[in-house]
């Protein structure tokens, strides 16, 4: 296997030219040149609504195809499943208000305690509105791990969301295991991949749904959800009358931005690019995401170990299985203070509870959060450094 090239990656991202160390890539990743290339190009080529007609109708066209085509790769799905929202905040809303249309008084939907708002309170909300019970399914504080699924389960049961890591903590909970138990039932297995995605080989065959944001993995800010077809087609959201009724369209509201799309597309093609290797953008992309997932949890192992050696600071989340994110508070300093001192030592890592809200406040940390440190494909041992200095200079 190849190696992992830190410096020829971070010669891509011109951000990294204003000088700062940026742990704040679970909120948004640094853009590549390629992708911002894409974008521009997109922007400032003839585009009209998808067509055959004419060449901007056709580039319109292609620019979708191409773009479903490439999430699929990343995805392991199908690019007939793949649809695009402005994030993936409003399609979870979109799905829950379509799905609840079929759930009765007394029906059931599990939420987790671990979760992104985002795929928290849509469903409660819808079921409300339907008179549906929502179950929550707790974590331990002290490990971070999700409690056990099955003793939720019911016959009742209509959907279980769940994350595939948590935004604020990193805890990577056992899709397998909860997809296997939810299969035991008739619900369906919404999954908020939105923090994995960047950090991870991806396979979301064991979801019913699986949603992601693009610009968390160097791409554009857009959402995304991926499923398999035959379902897309037994669902009605609402659409307008003369809109497309073609899967998977119908769930896409209004035009598509072309821009973005093609800047997905750019960083997928990014990504497979680093250090991949195979016959197929697949291929590259699995192989490629093997060597980022060994060069941040490298990192992130190391950063994780530095911090916890100094007195002042308390590690929250102590999962076996982690993205590269790591929750720290400070004794005697409150975390958006220490978030304001560490961007005047030029290191970006921001503070808060990132609307992990139930998270935040199981783990006894309220609405306020802590500091979060996320490392990325472009975090070097220079930024860790630096972190780890800055940190050292708070308390000293």
């Amino acid at each position: 296997m190849p190696d992992f090239d830190v410096d020829a990656v971070r010669k891509q991202f011109p951000a990294l030219n204003e000088g700062a160390a940026h742990f704040d890539g679970p909120g948004g990743s640094q853009t590549p040149q390629p992708v911002a290339d894409a974008v521009a190009g997109t922007m400032t080529s003839a585009l009209a609504n998808r067509g055959q007609l004419t060449p901007a109708e056709r580039r319109a066209d292609k620019i979708v195809v191409e773009a479903r085509q490439a999430m699929a790769d990343l995805l392991g799905s199908d690019p007939g499943g793949i649809v695009f929202g402005r994030s993936m905040t409003q399609l979870t809303y979109d799905f829950a208000r379509t799905l609840a249309k079929t759930w009765s008084p007394g029906d059931e939907v599990i939420v987790t305690r671990l979760d992104h708002d985002a795929n928290v309170r849509p469903w409660v909300q819808a079921a409300e509105a339907v008179g549906a019970i929502v179950r929550w399914l707790d974590f331990d504080p002290a490990t971070s791990e999700l409690d056990d699924l099955t003793p939720l389960l019911s016959s009742r049961t209509k959907l279980v969301a769940v994350t595939a890591a948590s935004n604020l903590l990193g805890t990577r909970p056992d899709l397998d295991a909860i997809a296997a138990a939810v299969r035991t039932t008739n619900a369906y297995l919404y999954v908020d991949g939105v923090h994995l995605t960047a950090h991870s080989p991806i396979d979301t065959s064991i979801a019913d749904f699986y949603a992601c944001s693009p610009y968390k993995f160097f791409g554009p800010h857009c959402g995304v959800v991926s499923a398999k077809p035959t379902l897309l087609e037994t669902l009605q959201p609402d659409k307008l009358l003369p809109s497309s009724n073609a899967v998977p369209e119908r769930f896409e509201l209004g035009t598509l931005p072309y821009e973005l799309l093609a800047g997905t597309t750019a960083a997928i093609d990014f990504i497979a690019g680093l250090g991949g290797v195979g016959e197929t953008r697949r291929e590259r992309l699995l192989s490629s995401l093997v060597l980022l997932e060994i060069h941040e949890d490298s990192l992130r192992a190391e950063l994780e170990y530095r911090l916890g050696a100094i007195d002042a600071i308390t590690l929250h989340g102590r999962a076996q299985r982690r993205t590269p994110t790591i929750l720290f508070s400070v004794a005697g300093h409150e975390p958006v203070a220490v978030s304001a001192k560490l961007a005047e030592y030029g290191v970006n890592a921001p503070s808060g509870s990132f609307y992990a809200i139930e998270t935040s406040r199981h783990l006894g940390l309220g609405d306020t959060g802590a500091t979060r440190a996320g490392l990325a494909p472009y975090t070097n041992q220079s930024d860790v450094d630096r972190l780890v200095e800055a940190v050292e200079r708070l308390v000293s």
